[in-house]
């Protein structure tokens, strides 16, 4: 094992260079970075929320309004299937859990009973969501199971996550880590952004674009005395042609067939509008509403709120169209970063805040510094004392090489720095250092024993190799552990940890036996310097 072998020097070399290329970003100015080729690494360390400064919000999938929209859409369900058969109803009522309805005509009971039984679906574990059962009183109850109405909530959550990442990408904000947190809770930390307010407006909006027909058989007035049409509602309006309109509850083209939307200005006008396209589906559902309804007004809602009702001039079959209103540049663009991201399948409520300053950020960064040197040179003044200047500095060495190797994996990898981050990179180098006492305590042994140095050095790696690898093993067990079960720093500080457990082996052993082997063929020693 202490030969020169030439794929270690190559391994070695490569490392080397690969830790210089990949940590120089961070030392040099952004002027300089910018300008070096496209060949070259430009990415530096992420700093975490604790280190860089941004906010901290903690939310929660609002998932008793869920369940009420999932009841509502089930009523409207109830009410179009019996109207499409024909079959009278009266006392359509939503309950907590579902919906009653009571059939005029006992003689069609049965046949209610069958088409509403088609509304039942599936959940992924492949029982029925919805009971349907018959009552006294010619009445049919639909219930949604609680497994059903679980399911629907987990998955609110997971596809909010989803949804939050990408509007928070579309921010700019770099390496935002989100979270989930207990049952519909979602712990979102975006380094680098000082105002939650805005994460707030972007995150926080359900962002729900529906496409829905005016109601024009009553007016405003009508409706709001008490003469609301079944199947109707009153939505209030943020344009300004009305206070609010009367609209159908159907939903015609919904927002999640858009494909993209984007802010534009009109070209004639200058007026700042936001496009927007449909898919394939949703480019015939619109074709054929508008194709139908020439000259009546078609309602986008947003949110529950009209944003605009202009009268269908013709059909749109392209799958193209505006909305326009009273925008600014900056909040067309927000609408086109929500409608690009997609729908929340429910709301967010925030129920904790925080904003971590700059300054503060700065004060960890400097106490990262401090604790880091002060780690160091502990590290180094006990290898010096212990083993001399050679195999301590060949230690010293091979622990700076460490370092660069896991500045450089982080930069390479944009895996986000924090401080528990930096308690782990200092755990790491002493882990490493551990690895090389093992080694040296071995050749000690061996050398005491009465073996031969070149033997007594050999058996010092080739011996200390178990316990090395049994005891990194243990702790990049524990490292993963943190980082799949835990959230945020402590994630942060699992992963430094687990770049160290792997760096610190290669370190420890194969860079101290490239150097102790170099030495020992050029200086030929005849005894060993700490026996």
């Amino acid at each position: 094992m202490m030969q020169l072998a030439r794929w270690k020097f190559i391994v070695v070399t490569a490392a080397v260079l690969f830790g210089i290329f990949f940590s120089l970003p961070n030392v040099l100015p952004a002027s300089v970075r910018d300008a070096m080729p496209g060949f070259l690494p430009h990415k530096t360390l992420n700093l975490g929320l604790d280190l860089q400064g941004g906010s901290y919000l903690l939310l929660e999938v609002d998932t008793k309004a869920l369940r009420k929209e999932k009841a509502t859409n089930l009523l409207e369900d109830v009410r179009k299937n019996l109207r499409d058969e024909q079959i009278q109803y009266t006392d359509l009522v939503q309950t907590p859990t579902g919906a009653t309805v009571r059939i005029n005509d006992p003689a069609r009971i049965a046949d209610a009973y069958n088409i509403l039984s088609r509304l039942i679906q599936l959940t992924k574990t492949g029982n029925p969501d919805l009971r349907v059962s018959r009552q006294d009183d010619q009445r049919i109850s639909l219930t949604f199971s609680e497994t059903a109405l679980a399911e629907q909530a987990s998955g609110a959550v997971d596809q909010s996550i989803e949804i939050i990442r990408r509007r928070v990408d579309e921010l700019g904000t770099r390496e935002p880590a989100i979270t989930r947190q207990g049952v519909n809770r979602i712990v979102l930390q975006a380094p680098g952004e000082s105002d939650p307010e805005k994460l707030k407006a972007v995150i926080g909006q359900t962002a729900k674009l529906t496409f829905q027909m005016v109601d024009t058989s009553v007016t405003l007035e009508e409706a709001q005395a008490g003469r609301l049409p079944p199947g109707s509602e009153i939505l209030p309006s943020t344009d300004r042609a009305a206070l609010a309109y009367v609209v159908r509850r159907r939903v015609d083209v919904s927002g999640d067939m858009l494909t993209n939307a984007a802010q534009v200005n009109d070209p004639q006008t200058g007026e700042v509008q936001v496009s927007f396209r449909f898919n394939s589906q949703g480019a015939r559902r619109f074709a054929a509403v508008t194709s139908k309804n020439i000259g009546k007004p078609f309602a986008i809602i947003l949110d529950g709120k009209v944003i605009s009702a202009p009268n269908i001039q013709g059909a749109i079959p392209g799958g193209n169209g505006v909305i326009t209103g009273s925008y600014t540049v900056e909040s067309a663009n927000e609408l086109a970063i929500l409608l690009r991201a997609g729908a929340l399948p429910a709301p967010l409520n925030v129920e904790e805040q925080r904003t971590v300053g700059a300054e503060l950020g700065a004060d960890a960064v400097e106490a990262g510094k401090i604790s880091t040197a002060v780690g160091f040179t502990a590290i180094l003044v006990f290898m010096l004392l212990a083993y001399g200047g050679l195999f301590g500095g060949i230690s010293v060495i091979a622990l700076l090489v460490n370092g660069l190797l896991i500045i450089a994996a982080m930069s390479a990898t944009q895996a986000t720095l924090t401080l528990p981050g930096i308690a782990g990179l200092i755990l790491t180098l002493a882990v490493a250092v551990d690895a090389n006492v093992l080694i040296y305590e071995r050749m000690r042994d061996e050398v005491r024993a009465g073996r031969p140095l070149v033997t007594a050095m050999d058996a010092g790696f080739s011996r200390a190799m178990e316990t090395i690898i049994d005891a990194n093993l243990t702790t990049l067990l524990a490292a993963l552990i943190m980082f799949f079960f835990g959230a945020g720093p402590v994630r942060g500080f699992a992963w430094t940890l687990s770049i160290g457990v792997f760096t610190s082996v290669f370190t420890a052993v194969v860079v101290t036996q490239l150097l102790l082997a170099l030495w020992f063929r050029y200086a030929r020693p005849k005894t060993l310097p700490i026996a």
